[in-house]
């Protein structure tokens, strides 16, 4: 009977443990779910799958265009992601003029993880030139509107690779559920 009573208690011990871990399983936090129809931005620790799927066909936007608008109400005026991993604001295709680059690559690929698995602490700096685990990024210019309050000394943000925009990152930020896209400087 007091061996029954001992592995009861390991039992109990264990399900609170995965209890209080659920969702957080590989360093990717849970976010909201997704219930009926109307999505909810990725705010308070939801980290999408994967990045987005590359455009298929899509008319090169102008020079400086506005990108994004809320797409409903609640949502930011900024390139974000919904609780069914549909990232908002990624459609505009690889002919988009205002994430060109003339030398793709010029500091090499980024030598770190990516993905949902791989949660980096920003460690300093500003949308310029900002850093995490000895690595240097900057913003694109055509985002920096997108990042003002990111907090670039504590914030957590997932890399993902961006499937049309040949050079860039894009810099997802879990805490605010939006994201930007990047380039990497070095380390």
């Amino acid at each position: 009977m007091k061996r029954l009573a001992e592995i009861l208690a390991v039992s109990l011990i264990c399900s609170v443990a995965a209890y209080a871990q659920h969702g957080h399983e590989g360093g990717a936090p849970s976010g909201p779910s997704n219930q009926g129809a109307h999505q909810v931005v990725n705010q308070g620790g939801h980290i999408p799958a994967h990045g987005p799927a590359p455009v298929k066909h899509a008319p090169a936007p102008a020079p400086n265009a506005p990108r994004v608008k809320a797409d409903q109400p609640g949502h930011p005026d900024a390139p974000h992601v919904h609780s069914n991993d549909v990232w908002v604001g990624h459609n505009t295709g690889r002919k988009d003029p205002n994430y060109h680059l003339d030398h793709a690559w010029e500091h090499g690929h980024f030598p770190g993880e990516i993905g949902r698995n791989h949660v980096w602490r920003l460690g300093g700096g500003g949308p310029n030139r900002f850093w995490f685990g000895g690595f240097y990024f900057n913003v694109a210019d055509y985002d920096l509107a997108y990042c003002d309050g990111w907090d670039w000394a504590s914030d957590d943000i997932v890399l993902y690779d961006d499937p049309d925009h040949v050079g860039y990152y894009l810099a997802y930020n879990v805490r605010l559920g939006v994201y930007v896209h990047v380039l990497y400087l070095g380390n």
